[in-house]
């Protein structure tokens, strides 16, 4: 047993219907290993519990697994909302949340959510992006405003599969915006941040109060 297989073994099992959207989204969608999966998606969820949110923004719903899984752990009253720029995943996306056991918790929207977001006068409690590599830190300078003092941000895909050391990919435009975006953060002394090597690089961002 490989040490990613016993991770799994021992921690809370991927709920079925997850396990169904994540087969359909490497099934029918480009690119679908994208999605977040079992071990990140019940960290989230797990970070959700234990932060408490009342609010939260993700930007990139991509099929809608990560928002799925943020819902899964929020309390009563506590909504997700996401935003997803490419109109051709709509029907897709739409149709698995609006299936799943959460719905309600999530509003679901096409669009830019740097543009989008601000627009909806909400004071956000924790936010995760997960969009385009090349913009995180224009995406990151967008969102932070709509954050509480305390509030947290969760950036995916912040290691870029080894990337972001490997010399081979200086001029690749989503290795630079991440390494950029990394770079930003350890100078911004508004928060502090942890980079987690879980899946592809998961930094966890606090904002000072």
């Amino acid at each position: 047993m490989s040490a990613e297989d016993y991770i799994l073994t021992h921690s809370e099992p991927e709920p079925p219907y997850l396990h169904r959207l994540y087969r359909s989204t490497n099934l029918e969608l480009l690119n679908g290993r994208m999605a977040s999966g079992h071990l990140q998606g019940r960290v989230l969820k797990m970070l959700v519990q234990m932060i408490r949110p009342r609010n939260i923004l993700e930007v990139g719903t991509f099929s809608g697994y990560s928002a799925i899984c943020m819902a899964e752990g929020l309390e009563e009253g506590g909504r997700v909302y996401t935003f997803e720029i490419d109109d051709e995943l709509e029907d897709f996306t739409r149709r698995w949340i609006e299936q799943s056991a959460v719905a309600s918790r999530i509003v679901f929207a096409i669009g830019d959510a740097a543009i989008e977001a601000p627009r909806l006068g909400i004071t956000f409690d924790m936010a995760f992006i997960d969009g385009d590599k090349r913009t995180y830190t224009e995406t990151y300078e967008a969102v932070l405003p709509l954050l509480r003092p305390g509030g947290f941000i969760l950036a995916d895909n912040t290691l870029w599969d080894g990337h972001v050391t490997d010399p081979a990919y200086d001029h690749d435009r989503q290795t630079q915006g991440i390494r950029r975006f990394n770079d930003h953060l350890v100078a911004d002394d508004r928060v502090e941040q942890v980079v987690l090597p879980l899946r592809d690089g998961l930094t966890l961002i606090r904002k000072k109060a």
